[in-house]
């Protein structure tokens, strides 16, 4: 089930084709290392999302992941951007640290090591094929929170879902928004190991990356 975290109000519904950001009432939320069940996303939040992205973001719907640090790592990103493109990653890992941990992994072999165990591992691949279907499912529940057309029936998921993997970007993200869900992606989360440990990988107060 979708977090209730998506749902908009009737009064307050965008129009067709329109994406919001929404201020959180009480600022965001200030317990780490879990997903974020506030509504919107903060003018703060998506300050650290621009500097951790070198760009500002197009699209955010809500924090879905915070660091241990505190600050974002994952954000979750309408399925249409606001100039109508499809944005088939619903989850995007944002921090820095952990994106260039998981870019190390890919090149050592990871990805390729576990589509190998998916081809002979009946158990783990319908665990990944479920995966697969909560991402569809909770993309499609996201177009609708946002009054938006759900991308069309057919469209890939994310991460190379559900026969191989292609992204351990997008698959650790999804673990990190929905834990327990992705397999492969909570492997990646934990050969990730501790990417927070060094501190902040942006300081918000100077505008300028962490240590």
């Amino acid at each position: 089930m979708v977090r209730t975290a998506l749902g908009i109000c009737a009064e307050s519904r965008p129009k067709p084709g329109q994406v919001i950001h929404v201020t959180e009432p009480g600022g965001p939320a200030d317990t780490p290392g879990r997903a974020d069940e506030a509504v919107g996303v903060a003018a703060a939040d998506l300050a650290v999302v621009a500097l951790q992205l070198g760009r500002q973001p197009r699209g955010v719907m809500s924090v879905a992941h915070r660091c241990p640090c505190g600050l974002p790592d994952v954000v979750q990103t309408a399925p249409r951007l606001p100039d109508g493109t499809p944005f088939p990653t619903l989850f995007y890992l944002t921090c820095p640290r952990a994106a260039g941990v998981m870019s190390s992994l890919e090149a050592a072999g990871v990805m390729r090591e576990m589509t190998a165990r998916l081809q002979s591992d009946p158990a783990l691949r319908a665990r990944y094929l479920t995966a697969h279907e909560d991402y569809l499912a909770r993309r499609d529940e996201a177009a609708r929170a946002a009054g938006l057309e759900p991308l069309p029936p057919g469209t890939q998921s994310a991460g190379g879902m559900p026969d191989r993997v292609k992204c351990l970007h997008a698959l650790a993200a999804h673990a990190l928004a929905v834990p327990g869900v992705n397999p492969l992606g909570e492997e990646a989360v934990q050969a990730a190991g501790r990417w927070w440990a060094a501190g902040p990988c942006v300081d918000p107060d100077t505008s300028s990356p962490g240590a």
